[in-house]
């Protein structure tokens, strides 16, 4: 299973440098690394297409999922709307924003709309940051991953298991069946209150969609059933739920397709709802003894993973009893006295939510879980080395995980992949991966660059590539150099295109390598380049020239990068 945000921001990688490029140009004013974020997650939570932006889409990214994702609210603040709209304006001018969009100027207006509530937004989270006081934050809780950050580190590969293994046991998930069912149950309108979210009655019926028992209380039913609410966050965490006007709040139309057929939408959903783990944290009377008890179901999830992923459960449990007296002196020890077990309900939300099965006394991650609390530790900025199965990986998958990879652990990775192939057909998917973006100059040199050592098995494989434009370059070097009868030889358009490719890579690596692979070649040769690359098709030709006229220190060099942009414009 690939890691579903990591495979996202690969996806958007090309796209996001050629936006810089655009940007030093075109909106100077904007700072581009606060798209970012914003990009990412219209991917992973709006739109699979990258050029499809839809106005709610637009207020609903920026006003509901921002808020709870952006590491610097005060950047926020001061430029990510004006950041976006240079992004969405990159992608209107580049064709990039498909016909099923807005067009840009109701999208830019849907800024303007929301500019004063996102920017009071975030002055919010700025103020909630600086109230946050240092001993506090010092104090952590049972929860944070941040202790563990070595040992973590220290890992060896784990290998996460693929995307229809993982849908097929989300699809199994009992707390999302129940989430859908307390959805349908809401339906399309209903009013809620100021005080209770339902009235007793509407409780009892709650509990019974749900198939919860009625608890055995006197007072208000509404509170003493902390799971049944528990439930309904998960619902609006899940996108089952969604707050409408007037203290309405409605089913969403797709919430009774659940278990969706398709994996990928499966795993968006459950992604969606990974952090309803922290509703599996015991709930006490005493408000300063819960608080003594937060983050015990991520504590249990981190030892879990630690422990190569099963633990004894009355070891876990003693070592976390220590870990909260330890975090609280005054509060913890009696804290976890008063919850009774407070494993329970932690262990029962991930058994609930696929994360986590019982056996005898040992508590077990199950692959969902190993992939769930990978997604939890990366999202602590915490580095642990987390890849797919090598049988389960994809050509691309490799290819793009490869490219983060140091170059001994990435040959390793290619080795164990095409063990299980014959080189015929390794090569094969290789290059079928590489051709599934023409703009993604590093995945292509990479493809070329291991099917290069596969020798006459990818002859084949070369053939087939000639068909492909991003592709023809190095196929026609290839078989030209294994002498490949019938084969075309090279001509001097594919040299160019090498050629782009490569400064593509190095543009991607930064100003400084850039500027040095110019110069590596020399400013004649730079300049000779420059009276005929203008010509060649490729995705990244125009941002290129566009960036040498801006970085390259030979002025005569930067103006006739100058002239050629204007040429590949015009042509």
């Amino acid at each position: 299973m690939t890691d579903r945000i990591e495979v996202a921001a690969t996806e958007l990688r090309p796209l996001l440098e050629e936006f810089i490029m655009w940007a030093r140009a075109n909106a100077p004013d904007s700072d581009p690394e606060l798209v970012g974020p914003a990009a990412l997650w219209h991917r992973l939570a709006f739109s699979q297409d990258l050029g499809t932006w839809k106005r709610a889409d637009l207020r609903n990214l920026l006003l509901d999922r921002m808020p709870k994702v952006v590491e610097d609210p005060d950047a926020a603040a001061d430029g990510m709307l004006s950041a976006v709209d240079a992004y969405l304006t990159f992608l209107s001018r580049t064709g990039r924003l498909t016909e099923r969009s807005d067009t840009l100027a109701d999208l830019q207006s849907e800024l303007d709309d929301i500019e004063d509530e996102f920017v009071d937004l975030m002055e919010e989270l700025i103020e909630d940051g600086e109230g946050e006081g240092d001993e506090e934050e010092e104090a952590g809780n049972l929860g944070d991953f941040e202790p563990f950050a070595d040992e973590l580190a220290e890992l060896d590969t784990i290998r996460l298991r693929p995307d229809s293994e993982l849908a097929a046991a989300a699809r199994q998930a009992p707390l999302i069946a129940k989430a859908r069912d307390l959805a349908l149950w809401v339906g399309s309108g209903r009013r809620v209150g100021e005080d209770t979210l339902l009235s007793d009655a509407e409780v009892e019926e709650a509990l019974a969609a749900v198939g919860l028992p009625r608890p055995d209380t006197d007072g208000p039913i509404a509170e003493s059933v902390p799971y049944l609410w528990n439930i309904w966050n998960l619902a609006v965490d899940l996108e089952f739920l969604e707050p409408g006007e007037g203290n309405t709040v409605a089913v969403q139309d797709d919430t009774a397709e659940w278990p969706f057929d398709d994996d990928e939408d499966v795993l968006d959903a459950w992604m969606l709802g990974l952090h309803s783990v922290d509703y599996g944290d015991p709930e006490l009377p005493d408000d300063d003894l819960t608080m003594a008890l937060t983050g015990l179901t991520r504590g249990v999830l981190v030892r879990l993973l630690l422990a190569g992923g099963s633990r004894d459960l009355d070891e876990l449990a003693a070592e976390l009893a220590e870990a909260a007296a330890e975090l609280d002196e005054e509060l913890g020890a009696d804290a976890w006295e008063a919850a009774g077990d407070p494993l329970v309900p932690a262990i029962d939300w991930l058994v609930g939510y696929g994360m986590a099965e019982v056996e005898g006394r040992t508590l077990r991650l199950t692959a969902l879980g190993t992939e769930g609390v990978v997604h939890l530790v990366d999202d602590a900025d915490i580095e642990v080395d987390a890849r797919p199965a090598i049988e389960s990986m994809s050509a691309h998958e490799l290819l793009a995980l490869s490219a983060e990879l140091p170059e001994e652990e990435a040959d390793a990775e290619f080795a164990a992949w095409m063990r299980l192939r014959e080189p015929g057909r390794a090569a094969e998917e290789l290059l079928e991966a590489a051709a599934e973006d023409e703009s993604d100059a590093l995945i292509r040199v990479q493809a070329a660059s291991v099917v290069g050592t596969l020798g006459e098995a990818a002859i084949p494989a070369w053939q087939a590539a000639l068909k492909q434009p991003s592709l023809r370059p190095y196929a026609a070097t290839h078989l030209s150099q294994l002498g490949v009868e019938g084969a075309p030889e090279p001509t001097q358009d594919d040299t160019h295109w090498l050629i782009l490719d490569m400064w593509t890579i190095s543009a991607g690596l930064g100003r400084s390598e850039f500027v040095s692979s110019l110069q590596d070649i020399g400013p004649e040769m730079v300049n000779e380049l420059l009276e005929v690359i203008w010509r060649i098709p490729h995705a990244h030709v125009e941002e290129l020239l566009d960036l040498i006229s801006q970085v390259h220190p030979d002025k005569q060099v930067a103006k006739a990068a100058r002239r050629a942009l204007f040429k590949a414009r015009s042509a």
